[in-house]
């Protein structure tokens, strides 16, 4: 699953956060907080983290995929990493944070970058067509209606795998409803058809304390 198309947009080429200058990085935050960027966006070309008090989620799916992305420090070498592909077609977030380390080689500094939003029960972030590429995740799940096993593009066991690159009989997993308390999560990449971020707010600095977990 290389580079995915969905909604005929190449999203993986599409980086809202990782940019090769803090100045860049900046920049497109200050984007997505004045709303130039809250339609759609992707996060993706480093590992960053994710946390969240309480995701609730309605028509997940699981399953498993490479993510491909291009590293110019490399002399823009592909790489690609084995992942897990949660969907959902609409989820509520409340108290997410999502962090990314930069090293800036040129000054020998590392800076973060930290976004957080849905601040509580009445100001959830709310997404919908939501793929997380994720390396690793921590949470106390609860699943409604699971379906374990489901063969990926099997439609006549329900809409379980909705990316159409995705090897046919391959393993996936689906439920009517997913509920995670405590998400601490590595990723790729995030892609969302819409994501709205009520009380947003970003910061930078070069402390270690400022990533999520």
């Amino acid at each position: 699953m290389e580079s995915q198309v969905r909604g005929g947009t190449r999203w993986k080429r599409f980086a809202l956060v990782m940019v090769p200058s803090v100045a860049a990085t900046a920049a497109v935050g200050i984007g997505l907080a004045q709303g130039a960027l809250a339609a759609s966006f992707s996060v993706s070309g480093q590992e960053f983290k994710v946390s969240a008090e309480h995701l609730e989620g309605w028509g997940f799916a699981q399953y498993g995929g490479i993510d491909t992305t291009y590293t110019s420090t490399e002399g823009d070498k592909k790489v690609q990493r084995p992942v897990a592909i949660s969907s959902f077609d609409r989820a509520e977030i409340t108290k997410m944070c999502q962090s990314v380390k930069t090293e800036i080689p040129f000054i020998g500094k590392t800076i973060y970058l930290r976004l957080e939003a849905g601040p509580n029960e009445g100001r959830k972030v709310e997404a919908k067509n939501l793929y997380i590429d994720v390396a690793q995740l921590d949470a106390d799940a609860t699943f409604e209606d699971i379906d374990i096993g489901v063969a990926a593009g099997d439609k006549s066991r329900g809409p379980a795998v909705k990316d159409s690159s995705v090897k046919k009989g391959a393993f996936a997993q689906q439920a009517r409803k997913a509920d995670l308390v405590g998400v601490e999560q590595t990723a790729w990449a995030t892609t969302a058809g819409t994501f709205k971020l009520s009380g947003l707010s970003m910061r930078l600095g070069t402390d270690s304390k400022m990533e999520c977990f």
